[in-house]
């Protein structure tokens, strides 16, 4: 028996910023930060900054954070703390948004692909010692839309050798692994784009981590290579998290953990209506896990059909990433090795609609929608 076709409800947005803002009476916080920057007089490395960075370090369990001005600045200023760059090389995921790479390639170093585990969208930590030369000077896992990585795994290799894991988690706010923060290592880089789990109103970052030198350094060149104005040490950029951001954020983060919380019920309900259906894989969570849901990705093989489908159905999708990195036109000079998983995985995923704006209606309807589409075989 296959699925009636679902009405056509109101459409199912993928991630409207308006309708997240409109939660728990948020929005007004927000205008109220705004306000109260814009009579300080302070605009750049204030008060907001400061309380900020000591809030997001403490919420990741963590010593030290520095904001920043992107999530790609985050890694790729950890990178030249650390002292990466030229014809050194970094480790870094096949799949993965394309900033993890740019990031290594900024410094002058080469990014060293490795493959994700089978059947996940994480890098697999038995192919890291592999990939691993003279030349490495850091590995570069990705908490792929939310899911942790097996850090513990990781540095089993990593450890051995002295070579320092940062930590890419531009999709995992308030993720947990094995019970601790993701953020409560050495080194992890945030991403405040607006469509993350904590999103600022315009680019931003951060880096936290228990190295108080490393986090002396990353702030060093953040701000032009100067500690004292007109005074330069090293050779710097300008990549300082705007107070108006950081007020912003102060004013989000209390509801994180509610706010994800709120992801997890979407994807519990997407789990229960989509697990078992053919020529579709859900996502699968590790017992040592507690993810944040940045994104709800499938796999199909007849990915088109099935987004074809959900948009006459009024429920919107999006393809987290369609080509592979090693396949875009940035890359293709390479060398790389073979990445047969990556270029399926590019082939293969989609991405339903995610956040904590989403309400049960909404789950459902996203719901059927995927299950009449794939029932009556247009996926």
């Amino acid at each position: 028996m296959t699925a009636p076709a679902p009405e056509r409800a109101a459409r199912v947005a993928f991630h409207d910023l308006r309708d997240l803002h409109a939660l728990d009476g948020v929005q007004a916080e927000i205008d109220a930060a705004l306000l109260r920057v814009s009579r300080s007089g302070r605009y750049l490395l204030g008060p907001e900054l400061e309380a900020f960075e000591e809030e997001y370090a403490r919420y990741c369990e963590n010593a030290h954070c520095v904001g920043v001005g992107s999530g790609l600045d985050a890694l790729e200023l950890t990178l030249r703390a650390l002292g990466v760059g030229e014809g050194d090389e970094v480790v870094v995921p096949g799949h993965t948004y394309v900033a993890t790479w740019l990031a290594v390639s900024a410094t002058g170093a080469r990014p060293v692909p490795v493959e994700p585990e089978a059947g996940s969208y994480l890098i697999d930590p038995d192919r890291l010692a592999a990939a691993i030369t003279p030349r490495t000077r850091a590995v570069m896992p990705v908490h792929t839309y939310g899911h942790p990585v097996d850090l513990d795994a990781v540095e089993a290799v990593t450890a051995p050798r002295g070579i320092p894991v940062v930590e890419d988690a531009a999709q995992a706010h308030g993720a947990r692994y094995k019970g601790r923060r993701i953020g409560s290592r050495y080194a992890a880089a945030f991403s405040f784009y607006p469509g993350k789990n904590l999103g600022a109103l315009g680019d931003g970052g951060a880096v936290v981590t228990s190295d108080p030198e490393l986090a002396g350094r990353i702030r060093l060149l953040r701000n032009y290579g100067s500690r004292v104005k007109y005074e330069h040490e090293a050779r710097g950029t300008n990549s300082r998290l705007d107070e108006v951001q950081a007020a912003a954020l102060r004013a989000k983060l209390p509801y994180l953990d509610a706010w994800n919380a709120r992801r997890d019920a979407v994807a519990a309900r997407y789990a229960e209506g989509l697990s078992g259906l053919p020529g579709l894989v859900v996502p699968a969570v590790r017992s040592w896990a507690e993810p944040v849901w940045h994104q709800y990705v499938l796999r199909t093989a007849r990915r088109e059909e099935l987004r074809r489908s959900l948009a006459e159905a009024g429920v919107e999708s999006l393809v987290h990433y369609p080509i592979a990195v090693h396949r875009s036109g940035a890359y293709a000079d390479g060398p790389h090795p073979p990445l047969p998983r990556s270029e399926r995985l590019a082939a293969e995923v989609l991405s339903l609609p995610m956040g904590p704006q989403l309400t049960a209606r909404d789950a459902e309807t996203v719901v059927e929608a995927v299950r009449h589409a794939t029932e009556n075989s247009h996926v």
